[in-house]
């Protein structure tokens, strides 16, 4: 299939799906709206592990250093107080065990990453702060994409404070990681080892022949599905394939950050990582959009030696 027909084929496909496929260091082979900005779910958790490990290599903090596993954060809007997650929409019973005992950064941010943990990702970045995840953005090359706030922070949320990000954006940000553009050589094989772990292979992987090697992070809320990562062939170079999905909800019917449903509006009408309890529809919509992301990982794959340009 050429990339016309998978553009015309996108297309028909309900709300908005970008993609960036592309070798490392060379142009992209294949973009659609790439620079469409989405809900960013939980692939903003990248940038996060990037700058705990950037933070440990300017000697800020150490990584195997317990921290105490709370559920209390300050909110990212000034003078809203402080805000906790919700238990019943994480994805990581691992953390919660730990609650109100210590856990080392390190731990905790491979369950961010491989699980997709809500509460570790707080964790985290109540460690190394907002900012230092602007930075990671920023020196990635990211023009559209941010990070502004915690997950679960329902009034930094409705202030306008979120996360967002684009397809080339978060290949810019991969491909930092894999070229070690976003910190030494060490850190950033250690970051890749996490990503390596992914145990969340329902998308962007299982497009991939089984045992191929994809360091990579997905993200899913209601109406809202990302895959990101690096895939590295046996026979062909590394490349990045991003690919996000995005459908509109219901009018009058949002999901909050922990994936429950409400009436009214925010300012993004999406949630944070979690699970929904939205019933059958919002399965098959996921459904659909989980085996769009990894019927794209497929097609990307078979075109894995002819993908891009020197750039």
């Amino acid at each position: 299939m050429s990339w016309d027909e998978i553009d015309a084929e996108l297309a028909a496909v309900p709300g908005t799906v970008s993609v960036y496929a592309g070798r490392l260091g060379r142009r992209p082979g294949y973009t659609r709206l790439p620079d469409a900005p989405h809900y960013a779910a939980s692939t903003m958790k990248v940038a996060v592990l990037a700058a705990l490990h950037r933070a440990a290599e300017a000697g800020k903090l150490a990584l195997d250093a317990p921290v105490p596993v709370v559920n209390e954060f300050d909110s990212a809007r000034p003078g809203a107080g402080r805000f906790s997650c919700a238990p019943d929409y994480d994805n990581d019973e691992q953390v919660w065990a730990r609650l109100g005992g210590t856990a080392p950064l390190r731990w905790l941010a491979e369950r961010m990453i491989v699980r997709s943990s809500n509460l570790a990702t707080n964790l985290v970045l109540r460690q190394v702060g907002l900012a230092a995840v602007a930075e990671v953005w920023a020196d990635s090359g990211a023009r559209h994409s941010r990070t502004e706030r915690g997950i679960e922070d329902f009034a930094a949320r409705d202030a306008g404070l979120d996360n967002r990000v684009t397809a080339a954006d978060l290949a810019g940000l991969f491909g930092g990681i894999a070229r070690s553009r976003l910190g030494s050589p060490a850190a950033c094989a250690a970051m890749l080892d996490v990503l390596l772990g992914q145990e969340r292979t329902e998308d962007l992987a299982a497009g991939l022949p089984p045992g191929t090697r994809i360091a990579h992070k997905n993200g899913w809320v209601r109406g809202v599905r990302h895959g990101a990562g690096v895939v590295f062939p046996d026979d062909a170079p590394p490349y990045t394939v991003v690919v996000c999905t995005s459908v509109p909800p219901p009018t009058g019917n949002r999901a909050t950050d922990g994936g429950t449903t409400s009436t009214g509006t925010s300012s993004t009408g999406t949630t944070d990582a979690g699970t929904s309890d939205g019933g059958t529809a919002d399965e098959d919509t996921d459904g659909r959009a989980r085996r769009l992301i990894a019927r794209i990982s497929a097609l990307v794959w078979a075109a894995r030696h002819r993908l891009g340009t020197v750039g």
